[in-house]
Protein backbone atom coordinates (compact mmCIF):
# COMPACT_ATOMS: atom_id res chain seq x y z
CA UNK A 1 0.00 0.00 0.00
CA UNK A 2 2.79 2.34 0.90
CA UNK A 3 4.92 1.92 -2.47
CA UNK A 4 1.67 2.29 -4.20
CA UNK A 5 1.06 5.72 -2.74
CA UNK A 6 5.01 6.40 -3.35
CA UNK A 7 4.30 6.12 -7.23
CA UNK A 8 1.53 7.89 -7.64
CA UNK A 9 3.22 11.02 -5.88
CA UNK A 10 6.34 10.19 -8.20
CA UNK A 11 4.32 10.00 -11.15
CA UNK A 12 2.15 13.30 -10.34
CA UNK A 13 5.36 15.22 -9.31
CA UNK A 14 6.66 13.88 -12.93
CA UNK A 15 3.82 15.50 -14.77
CA UNK A 16 4.11 18.69 -12.76
CA UNK A 17 7.46 19.34 -13.29
CA UNK A 18 6.87 18.62 -17.29
CA UNK A 19 4.25 21.05 -17.02
CA UNK A 20 6.19 23.66 -15.40
CA UNK A 21 9.20 23.06 -18.11
CA UNK A 22 6.59 23.46 -20.46
CA UNK A 23 5.64 26.80 -19.19
CA UNK A 24 8.89 28.21 -18.99
CA UNK A 25 9.62 27.32 -22.71
CA UNK A 26 6.57 29.35 -23.63
CA UNK A 27 7.23 32.20 -21.82
CA UNK A 28 11.24 32.09 -22.88
CA UNK A 29 11.52 35.26 -26.10
CA UNK A 30 14.25 33.13 -28.11
CA UNK A 31 13.75 30.28 -30.09
CA UNK A 32 15.48 28.23 -32.95
CA UNK A 33 16.00 28.97 -36.22
CA UNK A 34 16.99 25.91 -38.89
CA UNK A 35 18.11 26.09 -42.70
CA UNK A 36 17.97 23.63 -44.77
CA UNK A 37 18.56 24.02 -48.66
CA UNK A 38 17.59 27.63 -48.49
CA UNK A 39 14.77 27.28 -46.59
CA UNK A 40 14.64 28.75 -42.92
CA UNK A 41 12.50 27.08 -40.09
CA UNK A 42 11.81 29.04 -36.80
CA UNK A 43 10.90 27.07 -33.57
CA UNK A 44 9.87 28.34 -30.54
CA UNK A 45 11.12 26.91 -27.61
CA UNK A 46 8.77 24.34 -26.87
CA UNK A 47 8.54 23.52 -30.87
CA UNK A 48 11.94 22.53 -30.74
CA UNK A 49 11.71 20.49 -27.90
CA UNK A 50 9.10 18.30 -29.61
CA UNK A 51 10.97 18.30 -32.62
CA UNK A 52 14.23 17.00 -31.18
CA UNK A 53 11.87 13.71 -29.26
CA UNK A 54 10.40 12.94 -33.09
CA UNK A 55 13.83 13.05 -34.57
CA UNK A 56 15.01 10.73 -31.65
CA UNK A 57 12.13 8.55 -32.72
CA UNK A 58 12.97 8.23 -36.18
CA UNK A 59 16.34 7.65 -35.45
CA UNK A 60 15.06 4.64 -33.56
CA UNK A 61 12.60 3.33 -36.08
CA UNK A 62 15.39 3.59 -39.12
CA UNK A 63 17.92 1.25 -36.60
CA UNK A 64 14.75 -0.72 -36.48
CA UNK A 65 13.73 -0.99 -40.36
CA UNK A 66 17.82 -1.48 -40.71
CA UNK A 67 17.63 -4.59 -38.79
CA UNK A 68 14.70 -5.71 -40.62
CA UNK A 69 16.36 -5.32 -43.81
CA UNK A 70 19.26 -7.43 -42.62
CA UNK A 71 17.16 -10.00 -41.77
CA UNK A 72 14.95 -10.04 -44.36
CA UNK A 73 18.60 -10.08 -46.34
CA UNK A 74 19.09 -13.53 -44.01
CA UNK A 75 16.12 -15.08 -44.73
CA UNK A 76 16.52 -14.85 -49.03
CA UNK A 77 20.11 -16.23 -48.69
CA UNK A 78 18.77 -19.46 -46.88
CA UNK A 79 18.06 -18.59 -43.37
CA UNK A 80 14.52 -19.80 -42.43
CA UNK A 81 14.52 -18.17 -38.48
CA UNK A 82 16.29 -14.57 -39.42
CA UNK A 83 12.82 -13.31 -39.20
CA UNK A 84 11.23 -15.03 -36.98
CA UNK A 85 14.26 -14.30 -34.66
CA UNK A 86 13.72 -10.39 -35.45
CA UNK A 87 10.45 -9.92 -33.74
CA UNK A 88 11.23 -12.59 -31.22
CA UNK A 89 14.53 -10.79 -29.85
CA UNK A 90 12.47 -8.62 -27.52
CA UNK A 91 10.03 -11.91 -26.40
CA UNK A 92 13.37 -13.71 -25.77
CA UNK A 93 14.98 -10.34 -23.37
CA UNK A 94 11.66 -10.62 -21.90
CA UNK A 95 11.73 -14.06 -20.96
CA UNK A 96 15.27 -14.42 -19.99
CA UNK A 97 15.09 -11.60 -17.44
CA UNK A 98 12.07 -13.00 -15.74
CA UNK A 99 13.87 -16.37 -15.96
CA UNK A 100 16.83 -14.36 -13.68
CA UNK A 101 14.41 -13.05 -11.74
CA UNK A 102 12.59 -17.04 -10.89
CA UNK A 103 16.53 -18.12 -10.53
CA UNK A 104 17.34 -15.29 -7.72
CA UNK A 105 13.51 -15.91 -6.04
CA UNK A 106 14.81 -20.00 -6.08
CA UNK A 107 17.66 -19.00 -4.56
CA UNK A 108 16.29 -16.22 -1.66
CA UNK A 109 14.14 -19.06 -0.81
CA UNK A 110 10.77 -17.27 -2.22
CA UNK A 111 9.35 -20.34 -3.75
CA UNK A 112 5.71 -19.27 -4.97
CA UNK A 113 7.54 -16.07 -6.77
CA UNK A 114 9.97 -18.49 -8.73
CA UNK A 115 7.07 -20.29 -9.83
CA UNK A 116 4.98 -17.11 -11.02
CA UNK A 117 8.77 -15.99 -12.60
CA UNK A 118 9.20 -19.15 -14.53
CA UNK A 119 5.32 -19.45 -15.69
CA UNK A 120 6.30 -16.05 -17.70
CA UNK A 121 10.02 -17.03 -18.43
CA UNK A 122 8.00 -19.90 -20.36
CA UNK A 123 5.68 -18.13 -22.11
CA UNK A 124 8.13 -15.74 -23.74
CA UNK A 125 10.70 -18.13 -24.19
CA UNK A 126 9.28 -21.49 -25.18
CA UNK A 127 12.03 -23.55 -23.58
CA UNK A 128 11.04 -26.53 -21.05
CA UNK A 129 13.94 -27.82 -20.11
CA UNK A 130 15.26 -24.43 -18.63
CA UNK A 131 11.99 -23.22 -16.77
CA UNK A 132 10.42 -26.73 -15.71
CA UNK A 133 13.31 -27.06 -13.59
CA UNK A 134 12.62 -24.09 -11.89
CA UNK A 135 9.24 -24.62 -11.55
CA UNK A 136 9.86 -28.03 -9.85
CA UNK A 137 12.29 -27.58 -7.72
CA UNK A 138 9.93 -23.77 -6.36
CA UNK A 139 7.10 -26.58 -6.09
CA UNK A 140 9.15 -28.61 -3.83
CA UNK A 141 10.11 -26.21 -1.83
CA UNK A 142 6.32 -24.73 -1.49
CA UNK A 143 5.73 -28.20 -0.36
CA UNK A 144 3.79 -29.01 -3.76
CA UNK A 145 4.98 -32.68 -4.30
CA UNK A 146 2.21 -33.44 -7.02
CA UNK A 147 3.13 -30.21 -8.87
CA UNK A 148 6.88 -31.51 -8.62
CA UNK A 149 6.71 -34.50 -9.85
CA UNK A 150 4.17 -33.53 -12.87
CA UNK A 151 7.31 -31.30 -14.14
CA UNK A 152 9.71 -33.83 -13.41
CA UNK A 153 7.40 -36.41 -15.42
CA UNK A 154 7.52 -33.63 -18.49
CA UNK A 155 10.89 -33.31 -18.40
CA UNK A 156 11.22 -36.99 -19.07
CA UNK A 157 10.12 -36.36 -22.47
CA UNK A 158 13.38 -34.89 -23.70
CA UNK A 159 16.77 -36.45 -24.04
CA UNK A 160 18.70 -33.46 -23.10
CA UNK A 161 16.30 -33.80 -19.65
CA UNK A 162 15.10 -37.11 -18.81
CA UNK A 163 18.09 -37.13 -16.61
CA UNK A 164 17.20 -34.23 -14.78
CA UNK A 165 13.75 -35.61 -14.65
CA UNK A 166 14.18 -39.22 -13.65
CA UNK A 167 16.74 -38.00 -10.58
CA UNK A 168 14.04 -35.29 -9.60
CA UNK A 169 11.57 -38.57 -9.03
CA UNK A 170 13.89 -40.74 -7.45
CA UNK A 171 14.60 -37.99 -4.79
CA UNK A 172 10.90 -37.95 -3.87
CA UNK A 173 10.56 -41.66 -3.85
CA UNK A 174 13.64 -41.67 -1.29
CA UNK A 175 12.07 -39.00 0.71
CA UNK A 176 8.84 -40.70 0.64
CA UNK A 177 10.59 -44.09 1.88
CA UNK A 178 9.81 -45.56 -1.53
CA UNK A 179 13.10 -47.42 -2.23
CA UNK A 180 11.97 -49.95 -4.14
CA UNK A 181 11.02 -47.64 -6.69
CA UNK A 182 14.28 -44.58 -5.71
CA UNK A 183 16.27 -48.16 -6.62
CA UNK A 184 15.13 -48.87 -10.17
CA UNK A 185 15.28 -45.13 -10.72
CA UNK A 186 18.70 -45.01 -9.51
CA UNK A 187 19.87 -47.95 -12.12
CA UNK A 188 17.76 -45.89 -14.67
CA UNK A 189 19.89 -42.22 -14.33
CA UNK A 190 23.03 -44.51 -13.71
CA UNK A 191 22.36 -45.88 -17.16
CA UNK A 192 21.65 -42.10 -18.54
CA UNK A 193 24.65 -40.64 -16.50
CA UNK A 194 27.37 -43.39 -14.97
CA UNK A 195 29.79 -40.51 -14.28
CA UNK A 196 27.37 -38.47 -12.02
CA UNK A 197 29.03 -38.60 -8.13
CA UNK A 198 25.79 -38.22 -6.50
CA UNK A 199 23.83 -40.98 -8.47
CA UNK A 200 26.82 -43.64 -8.18
CA UNK A 201 26.78 -42.51 -4.21
CA UNK A 202 22.66 -43.65 -3.86
CA UNK A 203 22.79 -45.88 -6.22
CA UNK A 204 25.62 -47.77 -3.67
CA UNK A 205 23.62 -47.10 -0.82
CA UNK A 206 20.55 -48.73 -2.03
CA UNK A 207 21.93 -51.69 -3.16
CA UNK A 208 23.87 -52.11 -0.06
CA UNK A 209 20.67 -51.61 1.87
CA UNK A 210 18.84 -54.23 -0.09
CA UNK A 211 21.75 -56.61 0.23
CA UNK A 212 22.67 -56.64 -3.52
CA UNK A 213 25.93 -57.54 -3.11
CA UNK A 214 26.63 -58.23 -6.94
CA UNK A 215 25.10 -55.38 -7.90
CA UNK A 216 26.95 -52.67 -5.76
CA UNK A 217 30.50 -54.37 -6.57
CA UNK A 218 29.53 -53.38 -9.99
CA UNK A 219 28.83 -49.85 -9.19
CA UNK A 220 31.68 -49.71 -7.44
CA UNK A 221 33.80 -50.87 -9.94
CA UNK A 222 32.14 -47.99 -11.93
CA UNK A 223 33.14 -46.09 -9.30
CA UNK A 224 36.85 -46.05 -9.59
CA UNK A 225 36.93 -46.38 -13.48
CA UNK A 226 35.19 -42.80 -13.72
CA UNK A 227 37.29 -41.36 -11.25
CA UNK A 228 35.21 -40.50 -8.45
CA UNK A 229 36.90 -43.14 -5.47
CA UNK A 230 40.60 -43.56 -4.64
CA UNK A 231 42.21 -46.79 -5.33
CA UNK A 232 42.96 -47.69 -1.53
CA UNK A 233 39.20 -46.77 -1.01
CA UNK A 234 37.96 -49.16 -3.19
CA UNK A 235 39.77 -51.96 -2.18
CA UNK A 236 38.56 -51.85 1.27
CA UNK A 237 34.94 -51.48 0.32
CA UNK A 238 34.97 -54.16 -2.29
CA UNK A 239 36.42 -56.29 0.24
CA UNK A 240 33.73 -55.65 2.66
CA UNK A 241 31.02 -56.52 0.04
CA UNK A 242 33.20 -59.68 -0.68
CA UNK A 243 32.93 -60.28 2.77
CA UNK A 244 29.16 -59.80 2.63
CA UNK A 245 28.87 -62.41 -0.14
CA UNK A 246 30.24 -64.79 1.46
CA UNK A 247 28.44 -64.22 4.65
CA UNK A 248 25.41 -64.71 2.03
CA UNK A 249 26.74 -67.94 0.78
CA UNK A 250 27.28 -69.22 4.35
CA UNK A 251 23.49 -69.27 5.34
CA UNK A 252 22.55 -70.84 2.22
CA UNK A 253 25.13 -73.14 2.96
CA UNK A 254 27.43 -73.26 0.60
CA UNK A 255 30.38 -73.33 2.07
CA UNK A 256 33.20 -73.14 -0.65
CA UNK A 257 32.07 -70.23 -2.24
CA UNK A 258 31.63 -68.53 1.32
CA UNK A 259 35.40 -69.98 1.80
CA UNK A 260 36.78 -68.44 -1.49
CA UNK A 261 34.62 -64.85 -0.89
CA UNK A 262 36.39 -64.51 2.29
CA UNK A 263 39.47 -65.72 1.42
CA UNK A 264 39.34 -62.71 -1.44
CA UNK A 265 38.32 -59.79 0.88
CA UNK A 266 40.91 -61.27 3.09
CA UNK A 267 43.55 -60.90 0.47
CA UNK A 268 42.32 -57.47 -0.35
CA UNK A 269 42.25 -56.21 3.25
CA UNK A 270 44.34 -58.05 5.52
CA UNK A 271 43.39 -55.83 8.24
CA UNK A 272 39.47 -56.26 8.15
CA UNK A 273 39.03 -58.23 11.13
CA UNK A 274 35.46 -59.94 10.59
CA UNK A 275 37.54 -60.71 6.90
CA UNK A 276 40.17 -62.36 8.83
CA UNK A 277 37.94 -64.21 10.78
CA UNK A 278 36.29 -65.93 8.28
CA UNK A 279 39.32 -66.64 6.27
CA UNK A 280 40.96 -68.44 8.91
CA UNK A 281 38.16 -70.46 9.71
CA UNK A 282 38.12 -71.15 5.85
CA UNK A 283 41.34 -72.56 6.27
CA UNK A 284 41.00 -74.83 9.39
CA UNK A 285 38.15 -76.27 8.19
CA UNK A 286 40.29 -77.03 5.27
CA UNK A 287 43.12 -78.03 7.15
CA UNK A 288 45.56 -75.54 5.99
CA UNK A 289 46.12 -74.73 9.68
CA UNK A 290 49.43 -72.77 8.92
CA UNK A 291 47.75 -70.25 6.29
CA UNK A 292 44.82 -69.65 9.17
CA UNK A 293 47.65 -68.50 11.45
CA UNK A 294 49.41 -66.17 8.93
CA UNK A 295 46.05 -64.90 8.58
CA UNK A 296 45.56 -64.25 11.86
CA UNK A 297 49.27 -62.63 13.07
CA UNK A 298 48.51 -60.69 10.01
CA UNK A 299 45.54 -59.11 11.30
CA UNK A 300 46.72 -58.87 14.51
CA UNK A 301 49.43 -56.59 13.64
CA UNK A 302 47.05 -53.45 12.61
CA UNK A 303 43.62 -55.05 14.80
CA UNK A 304 44.17 -56.86 18.26
CA UNK A 305 40.42 -57.79 18.55
CA UNK A 306 39.46 -60.87 20.95
CA UNK A 307 37.51 -62.61 17.88
CA UNK A 308 41.10 -62.68 15.89
CA UNK A 309 42.43 -64.67 19.64
CA UNK A 310 39.36 -66.82 19.63
CA UNK A 311 39.94 -67.88 16.14
CA UNK A 312 43.63 -68.52 16.84
CA UNK A 313 42.42 -70.98 19.68
CA UNK A 314 40.51 -73.30 17.43
CA UNK A 315 43.47 -73.90 14.85
CA UNK A 316 44.73 -76.47 18.10
CA UNK A 317 41.57 -76.81 19.83
CA UNK A 318 42.58 -79.40 21.86
CA UNK A 319 46.08 -78.06 23.33
CA UNK A 320 47.11 -78.07 26.86
CA UNK A 321 47.06 -74.88 28.39
CA UNK A 322 50.38 -74.09 28.55
CA UNK A 323 50.93 -74.90 24.93
CA UNK A 324 48.59 -73.06 24.11
CA UNK A 325 50.10 -69.73 26.18
CA UNK A 326 53.61 -70.79 23.98
CA UNK A 327 51.50 -70.45 20.72
CA UNK A 328 49.69 -67.46 21.64
CA UNK A 329 52.97 -65.80 21.90
CA UNK A 330 52.68 -65.21 18.19
CA UNK A 331 50.67 -62.53 19.14
CA UNK A 332 51.10 -61.34 22.63
CA UNK A 333 54.60 -60.19 21.18
CA UNK A 334 53.31 -58.04 18.37
CA UNK A 335 52.18 -55.46 21.01
CA UNK A 336 52.64 -56.25 24.63
CA UNK A 337 51.79 -53.04 25.99
CA UNK A 338 48.32 -53.30 23.92
CA UNK A 339 45.39 -53.63 26.61
CA UNK A 340 43.82 -56.40 24.59
CA UNK A 341 47.07 -57.97 24.44
CA UNK A 342 47.24 -57.93 28.47
CA UNK A 343 43.78 -58.93 29.28
CA UNK A 344 44.38 -62.07 26.57
CA UNK A 345 47.69 -63.11 28.83
CA UNK A 346 45.83 -62.76 32.12
CA UNK A 347 42.93 -65.17 30.37
CA UNK A 348 45.15 -67.29 29.46
CA UNK A 349 47.23 -67.61 32.57
CA UNK A 350 43.82 -68.21 34.41
CA UNK A 351 43.28 -71.14 32.56
CA UNK A 352 46.99 -72.72 33.20
CA UNK A 353 45.71 -71.77 36.96
CA UNK A 354 48.87 -69.39 37.13
CA UNK A 355 47.20 -66.85 38.82
CA UNK A 356 50.40 -65.12 39.76
CA UNK A 357 51.24 -64.73 36.50
CA UNK A 358 47.91 -63.53 35.50
CA UNK A 359 48.28 -60.48 38.00
CA UNK A 360 51.82 -59.95 36.33
CA UNK A 361 50.36 -59.90 32.99
CA UNK A 362 47.24 -57.49 33.79
CA UNK A 363 49.53 -55.05 35.35
CA UNK A 364 48.19 -51.86 36.56
CA UNK A 365 45.30 -52.22 33.60
CA UNK A 366 42.27 -51.97 36.11
CA UNK A 367 44.13 -48.89 37.25
CA UNK A 368 44.60 -47.08 34.55
CA UNK A 369 41.84 -48.22 32.05
CA UNK A 370 39.19 -50.27 33.74
CA UNK A 371 36.60 -51.95 31.81
CA UNK A 372 33.91 -54.84 33.21
CA UNK A 373 36.50 -57.42 30.83
CA UNK A 374 39.49 -56.51 32.87
CA UNK A 375 37.46 -55.86 36.09
CA UNK A 376 35.94 -59.25 35.87
CA UNK A 377 39.32 -60.57 35.08
CA UNK A 378 40.69 -59.23 38.41
CA UNK A 379 38.11 -61.20 39.99
CA UNK A 380 38.90 -64.40 38.65
CA UNK A 381 42.43 -63.81 39.98
CA UNK A 382 41.38 -62.77 43.54
CA UNK A 383 39.30 -66.20 43.21
CA UNK A 384 42.17 -68.36 42.15
CA UNK A 385 44.09 -66.95 44.49
CA UNK A 386 42.13 -67.97 47.28
CA UNK A 387 40.82 -64.23 48.25
CA UNK A 388 37.86 -63.71 50.37
CA UNK A 389 34.46 -63.47 48.61
CA UNK A 390 34.11 -59.63 49.44
CA UNK A 391 36.86 -58.59 47.68
CA UNK A 392 35.83 -61.12 44.54
CA UNK A 393 31.95 -59.62 44.91
CA UNK A 394 34.22 -55.88 45.14
CA UNK A 395 35.67 -56.35 41.58
CA UNK A 396 32.29 -57.85 40.09
CA UNK A 397 30.44 -54.87 41.54
CA UNK A 398 32.77 -52.40 40.00
CA UNK A 399 32.79 -53.84 36.91
CA UNK A 400 28.94 -53.34 36.66
CA UNK A 401 29.37 -49.84 36.08
CA UNK A 402 33.01 -50.00 33.90
CA UNK A 403 33.10 -49.03 30.53
CA UNK A 404 32.26 -51.79 28.03
CA UNK A 405 35.73 -50.82 26.44
CA UNK A 406 36.00 -51.16 22.68
CA UNK A 407 32.62 -52.00 20.36
CA UNK A 408 31.76 -52.14 16.93
CA UNK A 409 30.60 -48.21 16.63
CA UNK A 410 29.43 -46.33 13.40
CA UNK A 411 31.42 -43.75 12.65
CA UNK A 412 28.23 -41.50 11.26
CA UNK A 413 25.80 -42.24 13.78
CA UNK A 414 28.24 -42.97 16.73
CA UNK A 415 25.51 -45.86 17.37
CA UNK A 416 26.86 -49.12 19.54
CA UNK A 417 26.49 -52.47 17.08
CA UNK A 418 26.94 -55.72 19.35
CA UNK A 419 28.78 -57.30 15.87
CA UNK A 420 30.15 -56.18 12.56
CA UNK A 421 27.62 -55.04 9.66
CA UNK A 422 28.40 -53.58 6.51
CA UNK A 423 25.26 -51.05 6.71
CA UNK A 424 24.64 -49.38 9.89
CA UNK A 425 21.44 -50.60 10.84
CA UNK A 426 20.68 -47.14 12.57
CA UNK A 427 21.61 -44.50 10.00
CA UNK A 428 21.85 -46.68 7.26
CA UNK A 429 26.02 -45.93 6.37
CA UNK A 430 27.89 -48.71 4.08
CA UNK A 431 31.16 -49.58 5.43
CA UNK A 432 31.23 -47.04 8.44
CA UNK A 433 31.91 -49.49 11.68
CA UNK A 434 34.85 -48.80 13.49
CA UNK A 435 36.26 -51.54 16.45
CA UNK A 436 37.02 -48.12 19.30
CA UNK A 437 35.63 -47.39 22.48
CA UNK A 438 32.02 -45.50 22.46
CA UNK A 439 31.88 -41.95 23.73
CA UNK A 440 28.82 -43.06 26.01
CA UNK A 441 28.45 -46.81 27.46
CA UNK A 442 25.99 -49.16 25.61
CA UNK A 443 23.64 -49.14 28.55
CA UNK A 444 23.38 -46.05 30.74
CA UNK A 445 23.81 -46.65 34.87
CA UNK A 446 22.02 -44.96 37.37
CA UNK A 447 24.09 -42.76 39.30
CA UNK A 448 23.97 -44.80 42.14
CA UNK A 449 25.62 -47.78 40.76
CA UNK A 450 29.11 -45.86 41.76
CA UNK A 451 28.19 -46.46 45.25
CA UNK A 452 27.59 -50.60 44.87
CA UNK A 453 31.03 -51.08 45.58
CA UNK A 454 31.18 -49.31 49.18
CA UNK A 455 27.70 -50.74 49.75
CA UNK A 456 28.55 -54.61 49.15
CA UNK A 457 31.54 -53.93 51.36
CA UNK A 458 29.50 -52.53 54.24
CA UNK A 459 27.45 -55.15 54.00
CA UNK A 460 29.77 -57.91 54.49
CA UNK A 461 31.37 -55.89 57.28
CA UNK A 462 27.66 -55.47 59.15
CA UNK A 463 27.08 -59.51 58.28
CA UNK A 464 30.19 -60.41 59.96
CA UNK A 465 29.59 -58.47 63.09
CA UNK A 466 26.03 -59.91 63.26
CA UNK A 467 26.85 -63.50 63.08
CA UNK A 468 30.37 -63.11 65.45
CA UNK A 469 28.93 -65.31 68.98
CA UNK A 470 30.81 -63.91 72.72
CA UNK A 471 30.80 -67.84 73.44
CA UNK A 472 33.16 -68.97 69.79
CA UNK A 473 36.46 -69.68 70.41
CA UNK A 474 39.00 -67.99 68.59
CA UNK A 475 40.70 -70.95 66.98
CA UNK A 476 36.79 -71.27 65.37
CA UNK A 477 36.72 -69.81 61.97
CA UNK A 478 33.88 -67.61 61.60
CA UNK A 479 30.87 -68.84 60.35
CA UNK A 480 29.34 -67.00 57.05
CA UNK A 481 26.13 -65.25 57.41
CA UNK A 482 22.96 -66.86 55.65
CA UNK A 483 21.94 -63.30 54.82
CA UNK A 484 24.37 -62.29 52.41
CA UNK A 485 22.57 -59.73 49.69
CA UNK A 486 21.15 -62.27 46.66
CA UNK A 487 20.45 -59.16 44.65
CA UNK A 488 24.05 -58.26 44.26
CA UNK A 489 25.11 -61.92 43.48
CA UNK A 490 22.29 -62.32 40.73
CA UNK A 491 23.98 -59.08 38.91
CA UNK A 492 27.20 -60.84 39.25
CA UNK A 493 26.06 -64.00 37.66
CA UNK A 494 24.32 -61.77 34.47
CA UNK A 495 27.24 -59.68 33.76
CA UNK A 496 29.47 -63.18 33.72
CA UNK A 497 27.07 -64.16 31.38
CA UNK A 498 27.50 -60.79 29.50
CA UNK A 499 31.27 -61.53 29.66
CA UNK A 500 31.09 -65.21 28.10
CA UNK A 501 28.78 -63.41 25.26
CA UNK A 502 31.39 -60.79 24.69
Amino acid sequence: MLWSLIKILLFVAAIAGLTLGAGYLMEAGSGVRIAIAGMEFTLGPLQAVIAAIIFLALIWVLFKLVGLLIAVFKFLNGDETAVSRYFDRNREKKGYEALSEGMMALASGEGRLAMIKAAKAEKFLNKPELTNLISAQAAEMTGDTAKAEEVYKRLLLDDKTRFVGVRGIMKQKLAAGETEVALKLAEKAFAIKPKHVETQDTLLRLQADKEDWVGARKTLSAKLRHGSLPRDVHKRRDAVLALSEARDELDVGNKDAASAKAIEANRMVPELVPAAVMAAQSFIDAGKLRAAGNVVKKAWRTNQHPDLAAVFAKIYPDETPEARIKRFRALTKIDPDNAETKMLLAELNIAAKDFIGARAAIGDLVEKDPTARSLTIMAAIERGEGSEDSVVRGWLTKALTASRGPQWVCDNCHNVHSAWAPVCGSCGTFDAMSWTTPTEGEVAMPSSTEMLPLIVGALEDKSEETVEPTDITPEKPKPETKEEPEVVEGEVIALGGEKNGE
